[in-house]
């Protein structure tokens, strides 16, 4: 069984695109393959590692990063297009801060220690792009836990210890040291790589390379 290894951040935008793009693509190998199955791992990379760790307002640091406001718009609207080809609806105007997602990892990490963590990173980009919800908060990430089955407690104590803290930035110093320097980045097997949500058929065709490699 094939492993893909995406490495992405809550809080990008394209991240959320590429997670439904990767399912099409696997829909896509599944018309050649009926029992095509495949390990999803999570990993972490910080798109914004110089975030405050209480963040710092949304809106503010993407006009200065981008130039404007008017230039934010377009940059958005682009994604609000893209994500409506795979159902997604954004609501950026709900967003109020630039989270740190350093938690958000280690939730991530701590939930794929019992297996499958696709339902709960699902529900992580629900609550950023969705919910405009701060996904820095740990009351935030509590509740997404909870929403994708795990015990709210459990995940309340896990967040409130220090665990799991210096795995996921010695993951994400390893991802960078493989080259990664942008999100989403798939990564099958370790020996095919794909950068960026691209069309589930350039998805598919890598994933397709790798069973015949």
């Amino acid at each position: 069984m094939p492993t893909i290894e995406i490495v992405s951040d809550v809080v990008c935008p394209w991240c959320f695109i590429g997670l439904r793009r990767l399912s099409a693509a696997i829909e896509l190998v599944r018309q050649d393959i009926p029992d095509f199955s495949c390990r999803k791992r999570w990993l972490p990379f910080f798109l914004n590692p110089d975030t405050p760790p209480e963040g710092e307002p949304y809106m503010p640091f993407l006009i200065a990063k981008f130039g404007g406001r008017e230039r934010v718009e377009a940059i958005c609207e682009r994604i609000r297009e893209a994500g409506r080809a795979h159902g997604l609806e954004y609501a950026f105007e709900k967003i109020q801060v630039r989270a740190n997602t350093l938690d958000a990892h280690r939730l991530v990490h701590w939930a794929q220690q019992q297996g499958d963590a696709e339902r709960l990173v699902e529900g992580l980009f629900v609550a950023q792009f969705q919910r405009g919800d701060n996904v820095g908060e740990r009351a935030v990430l509590c509740r997404v836990a909870a929403e994708a089955g795990y015990d709210a407690t459990a995940a309340a104590v896990w967040l409130a210890s220090d665990q799991g803290r210096e795995a996921v930035l010695a993951e994400e110093r390893a991802v960078r040291a493989l080259g990664v320097t942008s999100v989403p980045t798939f990564i099958i097997d370790r020996r095919h790589a794909v950068v960026g949500a691209e069309d589930p058929a350039v998805l598919a065709e890598a994933i397709r390379q790798s069973l015949r490699s």
